[in-house]
């Protein structure tokens, strides 16, 4: 024991000395001896830099969330979701890392030197365990359930974006494909009163999605009422799809379909009833301009109902969303279907049909509004995870980006019984607390065993005489 202890102290006098050297490669070994010095429990003195760029890393992060929480202050709702998603696999995973830590904790427990510092590092310990441990009890997860929801239907956003330039008929043809049961789109009125389709109104009319710069040159393009049904058709509406590519998707598409993308029309509406009635899909639709109506006669909801109307599509196929002239639309189109953004307006007017951002209800609400026989359409949801969350929850549909991926989903991405999970975690539990009552044994043992040795050895000389 005399020659291991000398050796140690030789090792740690040559560590400092090593460490103090000024080495052309230092950055590179300063992990390492970072490492060694916590191996051998020497203090790790940070020089004054070190502690400067310290500051700064946890400055620039407190900023950066700061600013997150601000900016992005509605997000929140989905960072709960988020939570609900994956918190019965967080909870194991924390039981686990618990596990890994106890080591350290009841290390430091043993070498303690007062009373009051083991009491509070144990205390501690406890406190942080039960809360893991017990954790589930205040779980909510909606995939936690005995009985799963029917498959929420799909509603395509502009047709399938990811695959074809959005408002284009390519666009609607490719969301055929996925099953929707309904098209997504956005109606605005042309200087000849015809409705066409494009999402950007205002100043940013046409400008991302079209090449009215290059067709119409000097031409004002920030108003819908300054081009004729015929001059939008002539606007090129896909190539800015295979140029930009802003799903990272044009890859995936064949040499025959970029090419079939990049000669994109603006539609007018009258094309997309067509297709509608054709394959007896559904339509709902924002009307862009309608909040500039003077009156019912001369505004969107107008013209655009009596296209619908001369189409001869189904009434019941269309899903009326603009609430300025909600009751004069059902005055000429009694058939349509209602839809409201908000609990509130929907009850007022007796109701039976939501459409709202994903964020907007939670699980529970969801399910109350489902079991009133209230259709839920929840936007614009493109990921599998929360998809699989709203699937659970028992949303009647979802509108998506991403139908081309939904669509091949069978089941949510997980979902447990109640029962089951709870013998998953107490087990992940009691197997925690077993090891960790082992570690502090073993710990416990080889302190008494490491004391009783240095206790006799000081009792030998350490010098022949």
């Amino acid at each position: 024991m005399w020659k291991k202890t000398t050796m140690f102290s030789i090792g740690r006098t040559c560590l400092r000395g090593i460490y103090s050297c000024q080495w052309n490669n230092q950055n590179k070994r300063q992990n390492v001896f970072g490492l060694l010095h916590l191996a051998i429990r020497e203090p790790l003195n940070l020089h004054w830099l070190h502690k400067v760029f310290l500051f700064l890393g946890l400055l620039t992060v407190t900023l950066g969330t700061a600013g997150f929480c601000i900016k992005w202050e509605e997000e929140w709702k989905t960072v709960y979701l988020s939570f609900q998603a994956t918190a019965p696999f967080l909870q194991l995973g924390a039981v686990v890392a618990l596990t890994l830590i106890s080591w350290l904790v009841f290390q430091s427990y043993h070498r303690a030197k007062t009373a009051a510092c083991k009491v509070f590092i144990m205390m501690t310990f406890l406190v942080v365990s039960a809360a893991v441990f017990l954790c589930p009890l205040a779980i909510c997860s909606p995939c936690i359930t005995s009985n799963l929801p029917p498959k929420p239907a799909l509603v395509g956003h502009r047709g399938a974006p990811m695959m074809a330039p959005e408002n284009t008929m390519m666009s609607f043809r490719k969301s055929i494909e996925c099953d929707v049961v309904a098209f997504e789109t956005d109606v605005q009125l042309s200087e000849d009163m015809k409705p066409f389709l494009m999402h950007d109104n205002g100043s940013s009319f046409l400008l991302r999605t079209t090449d009215v710069k290059d067709k119409f040159l000097g031409r004002d393009g920030g108003m819908n009422t300054n081009f004729t049904l015929q001059e939008l058709q002539t606007l090129n509406a896909g190539e800015w799809f295979v140029r930009t590519d802003p799903f990272q998707s044009v890859s995936s598409l064949s040499k025959q379909e970029k090419m079939e993308a990049s000669n994109q029309k603006v539609p007018s509406l009258s094309e997309l009833l067509v297709m509608a009635k054709k394959h007896n899909v559904s339509l709902i639709f924002d009307l862009k301009n309608e909040k500039n109506s003077t009156g019912f006669q001369k505004s969107d909801s107008y013209y655009t109902t009596e296209t619908i109307k001369k189409s001869g599509i189904s009434q019941d196929k269309i899903w009326w969303l603009s609430p300025e002239y909600r009751h004069d639309v059902r005055n000429i189109a009694p058939g349509f279907k209602q839809v409201y953004h908000n609990e509130q307006d929907m009850n007022a007017d007796g109701g039976g049909f939501l459409n709202m951002k994903y964020s907007s209800l939670n699980a529970r609400e969801i399910s109350e509004l489902r079991k009133k026989n209230v259709s839920v359409n929840l936007w614009v949801v493109n990921e599998r995870w929360l998809f699989s969350l709203l699937w659970c929850s028992g949303a009647s549909s979802v509108t998506t980006n991403a139908c081309h991926i939904l669509k091949n989903m069978y089941k949510p991405d997980w979902h447990l019984e109640p029962n089951i999970y709870m013998v998953i975690w107490i087990s992940a539990d009691v197997i925690s607390l077993l090891l960790m009552f082992g570690m502090y044994l073993w710990q416990r043992r080889r302190k008494n065993h490491v004391f009783r040795q240095n206790k006799s050895e000081r009792r030998l000389p350490l010098l022949p005489r």
